[in-house]
């Protein structure tokens, strides 16, 4: 039996204990990418105006503006399928999932931002959050609901005659037995 859309058995663990694994391993790969100390003989002010460094890069040209954005989209990006993959459920709301995860990935790539401004040689912008967090939205749109909906198709070959159970269904047993009140003594 099923509840609240979770992968049942095994293959539950497998999932998330795998999503797991690997959201530790990128996030660390990450940190140590992000929050090196920079040898460079000069600093760039921090950049705290959304967009302008990507208007700026766009104005050098696609071919110069491809690797700076390019980077700020992947760096973030495979956290649209990890966070998913460690929660292991289902049936979930599409909208939901997809709030949550880029909600996650903006306070993951907000943290990081802050980090970054006691590292030496690295400075805040504002634009690297908005780049991160595209990138998890992107990937999440195109493999998040592909891959729940395989999964469900082949959780219900494997048992066809289970169907998932809410919690609503679940507890609608009957009425919940009371106990008369005792009065309180003087």
């Amino acid at each position: 039996m099923q509840r609240q859309g979770s992968i049942g058995g095994s293959a539950a663990i497998r999932i998330r204990v795998t999503g797991g694994v690997l959201l530790v391993a990128h996030l660390t790969l990450v940190a140590w990418l992000m929050l090196r100390p920079l040898d460079v003989p000069w600093v760039t002010p921090p950049n705290l105006h959304p967009l302008a460094g990507i208007r700026a890069d766009l104005a050098l040209g696609w071919p110069r503006a491809a690797r700076p954005l390019g980077e700020g989209l992947a760096l973030l990006a495979p956290l649209g399928v990890l966070l998913p993959m460690a929660d292991g459920r289902l049936a979930v709301s599409p909208l939901a999932s997809l709030i949550r995860t880029a909600a996650a990935a903006a306070l993951i790539s907000l943290g990081i931002a802050l980090l970054q401004t006691g590292v030496p040689g690295r400075v805040v912008d504002v634009d690297s959050l908005l780049l991160n967090t595209t990138g998890v939205i992107l990937v999440h749109l195109l493999v998040v609901p592909a891959g729940r909906a395989r999964l469900r198709r082949r959780e219900s070959h494997e048992h066809p005659g289970t169907e998932s159970v809410t919690v609503q269904e679940e507890l609608s047993q009957g009425r919940t037995p009371t106990i008369p009140r005792v009065g309180i003594a003087p």
